[in-house]
């Protein structure tokens, strides 16, 4: 059974675009084209979108899935079973924190839940990683984060509330320019990335440097490029890209 483009974003959750753009790339070409162009996809290339979906979801970057899918040695089960060994691996932690979450859902209706169960399941030496990341990278000083640190020490839940829910907003509108077509140097990519910049002023102030090479962080480290796939395959070179052309046009 043969499937168009939409039919095969529709059965995805891949949009049209970010196929049209795997095909431009040469990372997932269709089976073949139709008429005025259409293009058509098999299972073969629904088995390979799988394998990019997969690899997206590890954190990987285009540019290395294009070449292990394209290695002689690739093997569609090996690389099967090496996700399946990922996601084991994560699977206890995953378990963990959704039992902290029912817990506390418990505790917020009237049952008592002891203060250490808030924080099960929550890697207290990944903030430490982020952290020696970011000084041996140079991105920022210890002295910026520690001022980050005195910034948000206060902060009630509240106050986390409102900032995750701006960072949230922001990234949603810069996926809907994605899907809109709109470039990143446009004039409402720009306003929303002066969001950006003021929601990062939040816990830093950046400078040109540091607020190029805070994008930088996004596209290197796994943990934030995942973040980011959440959102949209395409969003982290997306915001990296507009954030360079903001700091080249207003920061110094």
């Amino acid at each position: 059974m043969a499937y168009t483009v939409n039919k095969l974003a529709k059965l995805s959750g891949v949009s049209v675009r970010t196929l049209h753009f795997y095909d431009e790339i040469g990372l997932l070409k269709p089976a073949y084209y139709g008429d005025k162009n259409y293009r058509y996809y098999e299972e073969e290339q629904l088995l390979m979108l799988q394998q990019i979906l997969f690899f997206r979801e590890l954190g990987m970057p285009l540019n290395d899935i294009q070449r292990i899918l394209q290695s002689d040695a690739f093997d569609k089960v090996e690389a099967l079973y090496s996700h399946k060994e990922i996601l084991e691996k994560n699977l206890d932690r995953t378990q963990t924190l959704i039992k902290t979450i029912d817990k506390t859902i418990l505790h917020l209706r009237g049952q008592t839940m002891r203060d250490v169960e808030m924080y099960e399941g929550f890697d207290p030496k990944k903030q430490q990683e982020y952290e020696k990341y970011l000084l041996d990278t140079g991105k920022l000083t210890q002295k910026e984060i520690n001022d980050s640190w005195k910034k948000v020490k206060d902060w009630k839940k509240e106050q986390w509330d409102e900032v995750h829910k701006e960072g949230d907003e922001i990234n949603k509108f810069l996926v809907s320019a994605i899907k809109s077509g709109i470039l990143p140097e446009s004039a409402e990519v720009q306003a929303c990335i002066r969001k950006h910049y003021a929601w990062v002023k939040l816990f830093w102030t950046p400078n040109k440097e540091s607020y190029v090479g805070l994008g930088e962080m996004y596209l290197s480290h796994e943990d934030f490029r995942a973040f980011y796939n959440a959102y949209h395959p395409e969003l982290v070179e997306y915001i990296v890209e507009a954030m360079k052309i903001f700091a080249e046009r207003e920061l110094s």
